[in-house]
């Protein structure tokens, strides 16, 4: 007979049986003969080590299994689907939650991808600090189709969104995005160098009402700066502009004025009271700044007469769910693309003001007009607008590399708390990617070798997840693109 302090085996009474030791249960082994130790470091004489006793003996007759002599005694609990999650941990710690809109599935665990960068940084906690996305890779990776579906036709689903799209991918002579926007009952807004399209009023009464005059010279000022090829304003420049505008506003009289009103007061300064102490040089060198600006306006007007030159059209409007700025046929090369960008980024910030019923996200095609130019100066003084206006601005671009470190643009990339990089084939392009917005080093050649239709996807403080996207037939014939991507359904 055992005691307490007997160190030999202990074991079931069953163990004497020659037949029923089988069913016996293990022997329970001290710690001290089976190598445990206790919490302070030694031997524990009570302590049993689980994973030093015999496993239980398999049992292996099938006819006694079919008559039920291995089944439990008790019924089992029931459970639910929530709870049996415990046993697979790729269930329990899904990369997103369920909210926002279905964006594709981990190729890991297989779960969904649900993410909006508008409903993340309206939530309670804020998920993202910022609702802008960056939204690129090569052609032909998927990226367009893509921003079509999470960032246009799925956000409209939703109660209280709408969607303005700058379309500058030329597709049968006219933007990809028109066929979306008529499926919504309206038509894109064309823009064309030849007199038949849209004209955009940069002095427009709606741009004032949005930023305030400041923001209106701002804006001329940018144009400016595009208009020559990114060179910046000196302040002698700067200043002929301001008191240009200020005069061209106070000449309105009721009138709206626009662009061509501007140049006959650039360059006079003599009877402007605000100059009457300055030196006769000092005059003279204002004087030549204003001529400098207003030729290279006259040039601006004079290459796209009908694009600039007189009242904003009457449809420019965002009262439609969706309102595509057509740009497709506008020439790839000059200033026109960028100028009519920013023209129109400001003139829909004016309009927002009014009307703040809804939440929109603004897509831009070739967003490295608006990142990489001077117009991202416009971006970034307006962040804070933006936000407050509900606007989150999606930005579609092929690579980073070329945008300098320490311009306003980089900037703007990264304050994004919205990340999809879809394949980027050269490395250093995929390098970039990988530091810029703090991906694992690994991910880096990932990216190099990402099939059509997927991509890497990164949102606040998460990390980022390879995600494939998934169209359903209705979505793959309405964002139709001759861009790859890989087939699939959402049910």
């Amino acid at each position: 007979m055992t005691t307490p302090n007997d160190t030999s085996v202990s074991r079931s009474r069953l163990w004497a049986l020659p037949v029923l030791r089988r069913f016996a249960p293990p022997a329970e082994i001290p710690a001290d003969e089976a190598g445990g130790i206790d919490t302070a470091g030694s031997h524990g004489a009570a302590e049993i080590v689980p994973w030093a006793l015999p496993g239980t003996a398999l049992r292996t007759q099938a006819a006694a299994a079919r008559r039920g002599f291995y089944a439990p005694v008790l019924a089992g609990a029931p459970t639910t689907t929530r709870q049996a999650e415990i046993l697979n941990t790729a269930l329990i710690g899904p990369p997103t939650g369920t909210r926002g809109v279905v964006n594709g599935r981990d190729v890991l665990s297989r779960t969904t991808i649900s993410h909006d960068p508008v409903t993340a940084y309206n939530s309670e906690p804020r998920e993202v600090s910022s609702p802008n996305v960056i939204v690129m890779g090569d052609v032909g990776a998927g990226k367009s189709s893509h921003t079509k579906c999470n960032y246009v036709v799925r956000p409209l689903l939703l109660q209280g969104r709408r969607g303005v799209v700058f379309d500058k991918k030329d597709q049968n002579g006219e933007g990809e995005y028109s066929n979306v926007v008529r499926h919504y009952g309206f038509e894109p807004i064309r823009f064309t160098t030849d007199g038949t399209g849209t004209t955009l009023n940069l002095l427009d009464p709606m741009i004032a009402r949005g930023t305030g005059v400041k923001g209106q010279t701002r804006l001329l000022n940018i144009v400016t700066r595009i208009a020559r090829g990114d060179q910046p304003l000196n302040e002698w420049e700067e200043e002929a502009l301001r008191a240009a505008l200020r005069r061209t506003v106070g000449q309105a009289h009721g009138r709206v004025p626009v662009l061509a009103d501007v140049l006959p007061n650039l360059g006079l300064v003599v009877d402007d009271d605000d100059y009457r102490t300055l030196s006769v040089t000092a005059r003279d060198d204002l004087h030549k700044a204003g001529l400098s600006v207003k030729w290279t306006l006259n040039g601006l007007l004079d290459e796209y007469a009908g694009l600039l030159d007189g009242e904003t059209s009457a449809a420019v409007d965002l009262s439609g769910k969706l309102t595509s700025f057509d740009i497709s046929q506008l020439p790839d090369d000059g200033p026109a693309v960028p100028v009519i960008m920013a023209i129109g980024n400001m003139w829909m910030l004016g309009r927002l003001r009014s009307e703040r019923t809804s939440a929109t996200t603004v897509v831009y095609e070739e967003g490295w007009h608006m990142i990489g130019g001077p117009s991202a100066q416009l971006i970034k003084a307006n962040q804070k607008l933006s936000r407050g206006l509900g606007i989150s601005n999606v930005f579609v671009m092929h690579k980073g590399t070329d945008i300098p470190k320490d311009s306003p643009g980089m900037a703007i990339i990264q304050e994004a708390q919205t990340v999809v990089v879809y394949r980027q084939s050269r490395p250093e392009d995929a390098l970039w990617c990988q530091q810029t917005f703090g991906f694992a080093p690994e991910t880096a050649r990932t990216i190099e070798t990402l099939a059509d239709g997927h991509y890497i996807f990164k949102f606040g403080s998460h990390p980022e997840t390879h995600v494939e996207h998934i169209r359903s037939e209705w979505e793959r014939q309405l964002t139709n693109t001759d861009e790859g991507l890989s087939v699939g359904t959402i049910f």
